[in-house]
């Protein structure tokens, strides 16, 4: 079972960037495809971006590519969610979540285990 944990939140202005980082427990780390969602205040959560387990293999929402990139360390158990440009609209929880079956899905029913999220907000 992984247990997960994001940090990097904050608030910064539009046009900046943050990195977001979350932390795995665990030795499959390097088997789990891991992604990140995101859900503001009266939305439904939605997928942002996943990595497969080698992170050879990525995808990512229409709204943030070419602004946000996932990548990971699994020496360190640990996913990375670098934003740049960031925009009023981005402001939301953003939580990181592990797929232990490999899937490189944006659906939010196809993973297992979520992080407790950490605060993006953007001000204009």
């Amino acid at each position: 079972q992984a247990q997960l944990v994001e940090s990097g939140g904050g608030l910064v202005q539009a046009g900046g960037s943050l990195r977001l980082s979350c932390a795995g427990s665990g030795r499959a780390f390097s088997n789990y495809v891991m992604g990140w969602f995101r859900q503001a205040p009266g939305k439904e959560r939605e997928f942002v971006a996943a990595s497969t387990g080698s992170g050879r293999s990525t995808v990512y929402v229409d709204s943030v590519k070419g602004r946000f990139t996932i990548s990971r360390d699994n020496a360190k158990n640990t996913v990375y969610l670098q934003m740049d440009s960031l925009k009023p609209e981005d402001t939301a929880v953003y939580y990181c979540a592990a797929d232990s079956r490999g899937r490189l899905s944006k659906v939010v029913a196809s993973y297992d285990y979520w992080g407790q999220g950490t605060q993006v907000t953007v001000s204009s």
